[in-house]
């Protein structure tokens, strides 16, 4: 339960009393860790004779969190993805029972064991990405029955994985066919149903709402939210995607930990964002892959010191990616972010839109989750994709190897 990992070349992501923001790099460094914790760093974990291990002068940063997935769910899109490609508009797939509803069709078909088989794989390749942490929503049941089905298979993946699982209800993520022409029937049912059973069974962690014209509107958001709250769950928002509705303002004034996509996001209302400490979740991925060019407002929420988060958005319609680093680039390339500010966004900030105060920084009293990399800057990890520079990871203070043994078992490397 307690043990000593030396030699490591420090990126803490930490705020201290020198001043420093946590990206510069402490070479030659030790991480103590007791019962899962960080408990010591630096001289003062040296000092402590503990079991050993060698990081040789490896890059380490906290593990990366991915802050919002839709990882588990049946099915996928390829072919509408060709269909796309070859001409047929989006408006004719769906007539033909394509798009969202095609992935609500399978995956209400789809067994616990069956979803959970296909979800472990998905899981498996952001944790060799360097992932400690993945949030993952429901949306593809819209029904009690299969959302609820949805967030146990997410929640069963910690069992199987050495991986922490963060759960959001997303039944607000569109009409289903039962109410196709009644969408306030709909929310009511959400908030009188769904929520008190997921709250109940304590199988979600936060609510989330797709708040858009092709959604739902800002005052179904908000009765969504307001349950949320009865209920004692977080609160995270789909907004300003496609269009400027005002949801992000709303989801802020509710106490959202985050407002995701933001494309249209107002630059009025980055403001609004700072006064309620609520983070902006950027997803590069679906912004790429949908051809978007709506930027979102980058210089305003750096203006009004807004966090900005970053994450796949791993989902089988407009996001089929499942790599973080990936997304580093892409903000990057996209979006004008510094590598600084992405590894803010896949740590600090990601736990804070989840959140997770334990979490995203290398820091006495924080979790023991850190990622190893064979690189010499931080900067690498939004430079060059592709190349695997992950060499292990440490979740919850056990070391795990970046090409893991049958059944992912623990592995001791180089121990003193």
């Amino acid at each position: 339960m307690r043990h000593l990992y030396t030699d490591a070349k420090l990126v803490t992501m930490a705020s201290d009393i020198h001043n420093s923001d946590g990206y510069q790099c402490q070479d030659h460094s030790a991480i103590a860790v007791e019962n899962g914790k960080i408990v010591a760093l630096g001289q003062d974990a040296e000092q402590l004779d503990w079991p050993k291990q060698s990081l040789n002068g490896r890059l380490v940063t906290p593990g990366l969190i991915d802050s919002h997935t839709h990882l588990v769910f049946a099915g996928n899109r390829a072919d509408e993805f060709e269909q796309r490609l070859n001409g047929v508009p989006y408006q004719t797939i769906a007539e033909q029972g394509g798009g969202i509803l095609s992935t609500v069709q399978a995956t209400r078909a789809a067994s616990d064991a069956e979803l959970l088989a296909l979800a472990l794989p998905r899981a498996e390749a952001l944790m060799r990405d360097g992932v400690t942490t993945i949030e993952i929503k429901s949306g593809y049941g819209l029904t009690l029955d299969d959302e609820l089905k949805m967030l146990r298979v997410a929640k069963a993946i910690e069992q199987h994985l050495p991986v922490n699982v963060s759960t959001t209800l997303l039944a607000a993520h569109a009409i289903p066919p039962e109410y196709q022409h009644d969408a306030d029937h709909y929310i009511a049912h959400i908030c009188q149903s769904i929520i008190p059973a997921a709250a109940e069974q304590q199988l979600a962690d936060a609510v989330d709402v797709f708040c858009e014209n092709i959604a739902f509107s800002v005052d179904q958001a908000e009765k969504i939210y307001a349950a949320a709250n009865a209920h004692g769950l977080n609160i995270k928002a789909h907004t300003e995607q496609l269009s400027d509705l005002g949801g992000s303002v709303a989801a802020a004034k509710a106490g959202a930990y985050s407002v995701d996509h933001i494309e249209y996001l107002s630059e009025a209302d980055t403001q609004i964002l700072a006064e309620f400490g609520t983070v902006a979740t950027l997803l590069p991925g679906a912004f790429y892959f949908l051809r978007e060019t709506q930027i979102p407002p980058i210089e305003a929420l750096r203006e009004h010191h807004v966090p900005m988060a970053l994450a796949t958005d791993f989902n089988p319609g407009t996001s089929p990616f499942a790599s973080l680093t990936l997304m580093m680039n892409m903000a990057s390339t996209l979006f004008g972010l510094t590598p600084k500010e992405n590894l803010y966004g896949v740590t600090r900030h990601a736990a804070q839109a989840l959140g997770l105060t334990n979490k995203g920084q290398i820091a006495v009293g924080f979790d023991a989750d850190f990622a190893v990399w064979q690189c010499d800057t931080p900067a690498e990890l939004s430079y060059m994709v592709g190349t695997a520079p992950l060499v292990g990871r440490v979740v919850n203070g056990i070391w795990y190897p970046a090409t893991p043994t049958p059944q992912s078992t623990p592995h001791q490397e180089n121990q003193e």
